[in-house]
């Protein structure tokens, strides 16, 4: 498959389980609305996608959030399946994708440099 067909997917899917997690669909307790997707990666043969969550809210809630929903990834993906109407849905494995706290404490020291 493409790359271009293989990202375009990895977006579809990104929006897709966004929805999801803000609709409330995934009904595990440790899944709440301040998870979001940041990126998905799907591999070339679609058996599986790397899905990675970030949090706005502290490191301890996110990774109970990537536990909540890797035990719900098969409810996901029935619901990605049903939903995107593709012959192979990948297999989904999800992430604590830690870039955007990295990245908001790189601003702070920054910002601490300056004053």
């Amino acid at each position: 498959m493409s790359e271009y067909r293989l990202e375009r997917l990895g977006v579809q899917i990104q929006e897709e389980i966004g929805a999801m997690i803000v609709a409330g669909k995934v009904k595990d307790p440790r899944v709440d609305s301040f998870l979001s997707i940041t990126r998905v990666e799907v591999s070339r043969d679609l058996s599986y996608a790397e899905v990675y969550v970030s949090s706005y809210e502290d490191e301890g809630k996110m990774r109970r959030g990537v536990e909540g929903l890797t035990s719900a990834a098969g409810y996901i993906q029935s619901l990605l399946n049903a939903k995107m109407h593709i012959r192979q849905t990948p297999r989904l494995r999800f992430h604590a994708d830690m870039s955007f706290k990295d990245g908001f404490d790189l601003v702070k020291k920054i910002e601490g440099l300056n004053s």
